[in-house]
């Protein structure tokens, strides 16, 4: 519906008035309707409508004058902007019974056109006079523009990240930002009455900031103009033309932030200087601030991050160099962090999860650094933000703060539909206690954060059964050719008793683990097998387990082909939690060309072949996989930790566009 707004006529003098392109004027003319007059007509110059509205009861007289009944409006719209002041004229004549015209009222009015203009369609380019402006939807045929928070640090010498920042440093930064046109049009003389005000809502400072673009001495200038603490910016010398404006926002969505943030352009008739203004027309745009978006397993890496350990007792140089051949064969980028950087810190992935945003215009990665602050406390800030890499954390209170904030807790699956519902990004997976139980869990401002991005909606598992506490323990995700494009491994320790059984009952129950480690327990089939308090256990883990797998097959819509059991074994009880028996090959990351890089079990040796390897093997090589198994044992293992703990990988973003989700 179109804006209006009231113009006061008078028989006694001439009105003036504005009007912005498109929008209605209404005409009061109680207070000029001479005494005696019983009709009126009105006429007006050719770019002028005029609209009567009236009850159905009311009907035009025979010579096409309107009885002057108190139900008739009149309202006017003009189409063209003035080329001069006053150009549009609007007559009313009053008449009398003896058809007598007793007195005339004039309305001079000038249109101008006022239009604040954002990437409405989402492609990239700013149009003008899109519909519904202050509308945003979501989906494929959604509209409203995309916000990138200015999260990287383009600005050479800046302490932090470039939203930090009240000024622009380098004009790289400019392409983090979206562009905003305010466009006027009308006599330039009109505007020194008037005064264009653009503003945002005290709610919406804070999260956003807004920069307008000044040429001076041809040389442009990015002036702060709205944000903290500035709600308002009055534009001087407005006439036909267009000012340029660059929007960063500051805030991710979050707890209390949905991440919509409007702005408004407002044409304000001001009778003199020091008067408030009063408003004429309010255009108004609405952006949604991107969010931060987890990439699964089953997304093509782009770079590896791991630790070098040089120093103490275990150092992880064997890892480093069985890690080092299986990307030259993945032919994937890996960055070796010094020990000097970690602070002898080896656990980069529950230090950090790798993400992205994107806009239209723009897509860079973003790394979300934990709240569990030890030797890598620092690194992704010092390390990693920089130029198009952004950066983003949330810090709860430390005694909130536990293992389940580390970001080993933290996995994402591949995209799926669940009973028709589509989740094109996948969904994000959370370990957490059971749901009525109290203990450990995921600190709540990280919960929060991560809910609030709402394209890739969490599911909370359970994983507090485990001493360390995180989902890459027992699942992941690999990708395979057939059915939905991906197998959820799940650790399995069904799987693992009917394997050494089946070895067992094949005459292979004096085949023994660990062979080759020096210093490590060596247990035969026979051994395992004989264990009661190693049954017991396991049959406790894999009720924990069983509980996800009917989580995640509910949440993410599998069915049981899409689950792959992966032989496993656990050792602790329910006080103490569980832990890895041998190297846990679930614990993995994949690398480029479907190679995965499988924490080496050293499992029973069967006709010198390791059958623990042999079997999983079996069961993911025919989907195109390669395995390849990396000695972890004393660098990670025995520290509780696995091959996915001690790397981290960066991935390709998605091809799809988070705006087309309908969450």
């Amino acid at each position: 519906m179109p804006q209006r707004h009231v113009v006061q006529m008078s028989t006694s003098h001439a009105s003036y008035g504005v009007c912005v392109l498109g929008t209605e004027v209404f005409l009061n003319t109680r207070r000029c309707t001479p005494k005696g007059a019983t009709s009126f007509d009105v006429h007006a110059t050719s770019a002028v409508t005029v609209h009567i509205t009236h009850s159905p009861m009311t009907k035009p007289m025979i010579n096409s004058r309107w009885p002057l009944d108190p139900d008739i409006e009149v309202v006017v719209t003009i189409d063209v902007t003035s080329r001069t002041v006053n150009d549009n004229k609007v007559k009313i004549s009053y008449y009398g019974q003896e058809d007598n015209e007793l007195s005339v009222a004039w309305l001079y009015l000038t249109c101008v056109d006022v239009s604040l203009d954002v990437d409405l369609s989402r492609n990239g380019r700013v149009k003008s006079k899109g519909k519904d402006k202050a509308k945003w939807t979501w989906g494929p045929d959604g509209q409203g523009a995309v916000l990138l928070v200015n999260c990287d640090r383009d600005s050479p010498g800046a302490g932090g990240t470039d939203s930090g920042q009240v000024d622009i440093r380098t004009t790289a930064d400019l392409q983090d930002m979206s562009v905003m046109l305010l466009r006027t049009q009308g006599p330039s003389a009109i505007f020194a009455d008037y005064q264009v005000v653009l503003h945002v809502s005290e709610s919406d400072a804070d999260k956003v900031r807004v920069f307008h673009a000044i040429r001076e001495d041809s040389h442009p200038h990015y002036k702060p103009v709205l944000g903290p603490g500035k709600l308002s910016y009055v534009l001087d010398d407005v006439g036909s033309g267009e000012n340029t404006f660059y929007v960063e926002g500051l805030a991710f969505p979050d707890l209390g932030f949905s991440g919509l943030v409007s702005f408004s352009a407002s044409l304000l008739e001001v009778p003199h200087k020091n008067a408030p203004g009063t408003p004429i027309f309010t255009d108004t745009v609405v952006f949604r601030v991107a969010p931060w978006i987890m990439t699964p397993n089953t997304q093509q890496p782009l770079e590896v991050f791991v630790c070098s350990i040089q120093q103490g007792s275990d150092p992880n140089k064997v890892f480093l160099e069985g890690l080092q051949v299986l990307l030259r064969k993945a032919n994937c980028k890996l960055t070796i962090c010094s020990e000097v950087e970690t602070r002898s810190d080896r656990w980069i992935q529950d230090e950090l999860e790798f993400g992205y945003v994107e806009a239209p215009h723009k897509t860079f990665p973003v790394v979300f650094d934990s709240p569990r602050n030890r030797g890598l406390k620092d690194f992704a800030f010092k390390k990693i933000l920089g130029p198009d890499f952004g950066y983003v954390t949330r810090e709860p209170p430390r005694k909130d703060v536990s293992s389940l904030d580390s970001f080993g807790n933290l996995d994402v699956s591949p995209p799926v539909t669940v009973q028709g519902k589509e989740y094109p990004l996948g969904r994000i997976l959370i370990g957490s206690p059971l749901p009525w139980a109290s203990g450990r869990r995921m600190s709540k401002a990280v919960r929060d954060f991560l809910y609030a991005q709402k394209v890739q909606a969490p599911v909370e598992v359970y994983s507090e059964w485990l001493n360390v506490g995180h989902v890459d323990e027992f699942l992941t995700f690999v990708p395979a050719y057939d059915r939905k494009g991906f197998r959820l491994l799940l650790a399995s320790p069904n799987a693992c008793y009917k394997l050494f059984k089946e070895k067992q009952g094949q005459g292979h129950g004096e085949a023994t683990q660990l062979v080759g480690l020096k210093g490590a327990e060596r247990r035969s089939i026979d051994e395992i097998l004989a264990d009661e308090l190693l049954k017991n256990d396991n049959k406790h883990v894999q009720s924990c387990i069983n509980w996800n797998r009917d989580i995640l097959k509910r949440a993410l819509g599998l069915a049981e082909p899409d689950i792959l059991d992966i032989p496993q074994l656990f050792r602790g009880d329910v006080a103490t939690g569980a832990g890895a028996f041998f190297p846990d090959m679930v614990t993995l990351p994949v690398l480029q060309e479907n190679i995965l890089g499988i924490p080496k079990p050293f499992g029973p040796l069967v006709g010198g072949q390791c059958c623990l390897e042999q079997r999983v093997r079996a069961l993911l090589e025919p989907l195109g996989l390669t395995c390849t198994f990396i000695d972890d044992y004393f660098s990670y293992h025995v520290l509780s930790g696995e091959v996915h703990c001690g790397t981290n990988v960066r991935r390709k973003p998605f091809t799809f566009k988070w705006w087309h989700v309908v969450p």
